[in-house]
């Protein structure tokens, strides 16, 4: 039986990233979505990635691209690497990119510039880094950053009343674009929750792995998740992005 499984933020956890696809017991035949901030963070962003590519030609796989994953396109693609993306996380991607060929790092930059956006899937669920401003939909979204930064999706999923129906003229009209919408970015550890987290109809997949969280999947019709131990474990000579 064919599964489709989401996956949170990963930031250079490589070794998370084998424990939960072990966990999972994951098979060619599953579907992967990842919701994209492969690298920055832990210091396995190059074999993240590498590891990525290969995994793709194996079996059907949907990357959408993060804020951190921009940062570091724009590094591979034109040798920018400014303050803010060196001080939160980059350079632990630098370092992981010290010793590779320009070759693996064209294809690298190739696998980056391929990356989604967003993806709508034949359920109409959404599958998206961060979130979209526009009362339309992704598609409609005048900044493309936002695919990447937005965090005002997730604010307003977890500000609601609980109480409200769909059919309130109070429901926020963003969220009944989907029937649902699964997101990374902002660390569900920032509101005390360790484990994939369900506001509304908003699943949102990070965990805080960059952090003192684990790495998170989820079969996105059981709900059924599997966690990597949390990070720090793992690397426990590095600081991640803590």
């Amino acid at each position: 039986m064919s599964r489709t499984l989401v996956v949170g933020d990963i930031h250079g956890g490589f070794k998370a990233l084998q424990q939960v696809l072990e966990r999972a017991e994951v098979t060619q035949s599953d579907q992967l979505i990842f919701l994209g901030d492969y690298v920055d963070g832990w210091s396995e962003s190059f074999q993240i990635i590498q590891f990525l590519i290969e995994l793709s030609e194996k079996q059907e796989c949907i990357f959408i691209k993060g804020n951190h994953d921009a940062w570091c396109e724009d590094w591979l693609a034109l040798g920018q690497n400014p303050d803010i993306w060196l001080f939160n996380g980059g350079k632990s991607t630098v370092e992981s990119y010290a010793d590779y060929l320009p070759e693996e790092r064209d294809i690298h930059l190739e696998f980056f510039q391929r990356m989604k956006n967003y993806h709508i899937d034949d359920q109409n669920r959404l599958f998206i880094h961060a979130g979209y401003a526009s009362m339309h939909g992704p598609e409609k979204e005048v900044y493309s950053s936002n695919y990447r930064w937005d965090r005002t999706l997730w604010e307003t999923a977890v500000a609601m009343d609980k109480k409200l129906e769909k059919n309130s003229e109070l429901y926020p009209k963003r969220l009944l674009l989907y029937k649902e919408i699964f997101i990374g970015h902002t660390p569900t550890l920032d509101i005390g929750i360790t484990t994939p987290a369900n506001k509304a109809n908003v699943w949102n997949m990070d965990t805080g792995a960059a952090y003192t969280g684990a790495l998170s999947m989820m079969d996105i019709n059981s709900k059924e998740f599997w966690q990597s131990d949390p990070l720090p474990s793992l690397y426990p000579d590095e600081k991640g992005r803590n």
